[in-house]
């Protein structure tokens, strides 16, 4: 008996109408119940990136790649998630007692066969565990076009997909807010990721052709700002693989806020141990978030260039931050950490008044090259740097200097290998330089060269859809 799934409300993306007419429909939904789907694209993050722990100022841009999910509710007592995403078909079943609690499913998708499935299952976890869901039994399929480990935020478009998907069929109705807490949440209590709020909002808020304005205090979302006319965004895929939950990024992290409580002390602020390695800090000159203290106030004297974590702990005890983890025996680049978010709240604001000209001249866009140039130097100076992302933004350079229409770039997201941001004129000069640079580079390396050039909407906007069976 042929027949379809068929999605309620307007019309959707393409890519969410060929995952119900293709995964959805050959994953094993039963066709008596109703399931639910959702969508989320990943991002091109322009500037802000590993600033968000910060409170920095970010502007990212919704890709067209997107993860799609449809989540459908079960009664056999087991949740069983299936992944259609690049690669080989990958299904898993667990006891829904399994992921009713986040520990017992991290160690039940602790072996390497099973931690794609962190993603997926987490977002039910997480309503469970914050929202009292008690799951019968569900089924989870996804399909993701977004590639893993190239920065571009795989992950939290998957897990606000399954999230919103899985909230709907749980009857939840949640906001923006809630939708990103939770899929952040996810990530920290499942995943072991201890990333910012930044790519959850971003997946979820994004606008199609706009940057989402997102000032990570904690999640405020400031506005939309498109481009100004006659520019243009691009990602170039290194082919180097980036994962947020890696040490390099979890080792900035904790040098920043090992830096933070330095900052603190010598501005006189009260220091009170929280237990279990954790300090609060009271009366800091930057209130509750570092990125609040201006740049011309930072005294990077008073921050060693390195720190090993033993000596800080005998010292001070703890960080505040409760997602930075200090190992006694690592060597921390405790200046570069903490002056990284200071400066970069200060280059995105700028950036984001540049941007909001109703025109960019040409020595506006000089400056704006720049400041994208300055942030990616930072991230090297931080130890996020690596020579895929450094090549092509060494073409950027090349090609301005050789009259291609280009403004500046940098990498983006968690650094460390992943995805490069390019501006440029929206013009076919600019598009065919940033495609000669990523062709070039790919013939030179092998790997990457994947070039990232439109965009689409977020999960809010698409928003979760029932989808019936029709014979």
């Amino acid at each position: 008996m042929s027949g379809c799934w068929s999605a309620s409300g307007a019309q959707l993306p393409i890519d969410a109408r060929g995952f119900i007419a293709g995964s959805a429909a050959a994953s094993g939904l039963d066709r008596s119940r109703p399931a639910w789907f959702a969508r989320a694209p990943g991002r091109l993050d322009l500037l802000g990136g590993i600033a968000d722990y910060s409170g920095s100022l970010c502007l990212e841009w919704p890709l067209a790649e997107a993860a799609c999910a449809a989540v459908q509710l079960a009664d056999d007592g087991l949740v069983t998630a299936c992944s259609h995403a690049p690669g080989p078909l990958r299904q898993l079943s667990l006891p829904v007692a399994m992921v009713d609690d986040a520990e017992a499913l991290r160690q039940a998708t602790a072996a390497e066969d099973r931690i794609w499935a962190r993603y997926l299952l987490g977002p039910l976890a997480m309503l469970a565990e914050q929202r009292q869901v008690r799951w019968p039994g569900a089924r989870i399929v996804l399909d993701s076009q977004v590639p893993e480990g190239a920065g571009v935020s795989s992950s939290a478009a998957v897990g606000v997909a399954c999230l919103v998907a899985a909230a709907a069929a749980a009857g939840l109705a949640l906001d923006g807010g809630a939708i990103a807490h939770l899929a952040q949440r996810s990530e920290h209590r499942v995943a072991g990721a201890p990333c910012g709020i930044m790519d959850q909002c971003t997946v979820a808020f994004g606008r199609a052709g706009e940057l989402l304005r997102l000032r990570c205090q904690p999640d405020v979302v400031e506005g939309h700002l498109p481009l100004p006319p006659g520019i243009a965004a691009w990602g170039i895929d290194s082919g180097q693989r980036h994962a947020v939950s890696g040490a390099d990024y979890g080792a900035v992290r904790t040098a920043c806020a090992m830096g933070a409580v330095l900052l603190a002390h010598h501005a006189g602020a009260r220091l009170t141990s929280a237990g279990s390695g954790r300090l609060i800090i009271e009366h800091a000159p930057w209130g509750e978030y570092l990125v609040n203290l201006p740049p011309s106030r930072l005294d990077s004297s008073l921050l060693p260039e390195h720190l090993r974590g033993a000596d800080f702990l005998t010292t001070y005890g703890g960080v505040a931050d409760g997602l930075a983890r200090i190992d006694p025996d690592r060597d921390y680049a405790v200046r570069a950490a903490t002056a990284h978010p200071i400066h970069e709240h200060h280059r995105v604001r700028l950036a984001a008044e540049l941007l909001s000209r109703p025109r960019l001249g040409s020595e506006a866009a000089a400056l704006l090259g720049e400041l994208l140039f300055q942030s990616h130097a930072s991230y090297g100076a931080c130890g996020l740097g690596a020579s895929g992302p450094d090549a092509l933004v060494s073409a950027v350079r090349a090609a301005i200097a050789n009259g291609a229409p280009l403004i500046g770039a940098k990498i983006t997201g968690g650094g460390s290998g992943g995805t490069v941001a390019v501006l440029g004129c929206d013009d076919p000069a600019s598009a065919q330089a940033v495609s000669a640079i990523a062709a070039d580079y790919r013939q030179r390396t092998g790997v990457g060269g994947r070039v990232f050039a439109d965009s689409s909407p977020g999960a809010i906007a698409v928003g979760a859809r029932q989808l019936t069976w029709k014979d």
